[in-house]
């Protein structure tokens, strides 16, 4: 019985370790400006496909920050990255990457895109300002269903920062904003 307890804990670490170093090889691949305007537009064009009233979500934005293809996994520790850009008036004025881990009862890899829509200027501001913004401290996000049947006005009117997630693949339960740090990032 000792010897299946190491046996099982040698082969959890393995199985951590492997998981991790695939997030931390993807974390270190910088993709350029083209490849990310062209994830970008892809996310754009699969999040007015998905969501419901995504153009009217687009007409209100003062900002929207788009990261596609998220990369997330997890066997107890897990991690999750991405790449995106910052559109303002409908054209690119920054690029970001997110990051952020976890610790708890996890195992599994997924793929996703984020889309979060600032629906106010001064939430906007706060975010362009900072030096590593994390949602859930400097901001609450407020994730809303892509199927969602409220008027937008009424989302709107509540809350300053939008999350949106679509294009899920992967085989992990539940995506949380909460804890992402985004950072401004110059991508060659």
């Amino acid at each position: 019985m000792k010897m299946q307890r190491v046996v099982f804990k040698a082969f959890g670490l393995m199985i951590c370790f492997t998981l991790v170093f695939g997030v931390m090889a993807s974390v270190s691949y910088a993709a350029t400006k083209g490849e990310i305007n062209a994830s970008v537009n892809a996310a754009m064009n699969r999040f007015k496909k998905e969501v419901k009233g995504a153009n009217e979500y687009l007409k209100v934005a003062k900002g929207v920050l788009v990261i596609p293809n998220i990369t997330k996994a997890g066997f107890i520790v897990g991690g999750q990255y991405g790449q995106g850009s910052l559109k303002v008036g409908g054209k690119t004025v920054d690029y970001y990457s997110l990051a952020a881990g976890s610790v708890g009862w996890q195992i599994g890899a997924q793929k996703f895109d984020m889309i979060i829509i600032f629906t106010t200027g001064e939430a906007l501001k706060q975010f362009r300002s900072s030096e590593g913004w994390e949602a859930g401290a400097d901001a609450e996000v407020t994730l809303v269903d892509a199927g969602v049947n409220l008027p937008v006005s009424t989302l709107v009117s509540r809350h300053p920062v939008l999350g949106f997630i679509t294009d899920q693949k992967g085989l992990m339960a539940g995506v949380s904003v909460k804890g992402a740090k985004f950072t401004k990032i110059k991508p060659d």
